[in-house]
């Protein structure tokens, strides 16, 4: 059985840092590309940050580009997005998702996804 777990997020003050983690298991971690993808209230979800599956290749949407870093771990299946000068504008709940095998992941196709971790930017 797939499953993605994320944990890490919380509450922080406008320009703090938080670093989400997604455990994975049930599949070979290191035949996937990965995405962390986010929900704000009221909206539909944005794409954040993917990176391909040996780790060498990430890329950011502009909105978080220069803050954000994506990593992962693929002896231990771990993915992380590593949040710095958090805006209140990044509040939004933020999932982990597994690209579908043998697609472009520019496409931005998923067919698994985690339960969600919150993250709440407020003074």
């Amino acid at each position: 059985e797939v499953r993605l777990m994320e944990f890490g997020g919380g509450t922080v003050q406008p320009g703090g840092s938080l670093r989400l983690s997604c455990a994975t298991s049930g599949f070979t971690f290191s035949n996937y590309g990965m995405s962390w993808v986010r929900q704000a209230p009221g909206k539909g979800p944005e794409w954040v940050s993917r990176i391909n599956q040996i780790g060498d290749i990430a890329t950011y949407a502009d909105s978080v580009k220069g803050r954000f870093t994506i990593s992962r771990d693929n002896d231990d299946a771990m993915l992380y997005l590593q949040l710095n000068a958090l805006k209140p504008e990044d509040t939004a709940l933020y999932y982990c998702a597994r690209h579908k095998r043998d697609r472009i992941l520019a496409r931005n196709e998923y067919d698994y996804w985690g339960q969600g971790t919150q993250v709440t930017v407020s003074s």
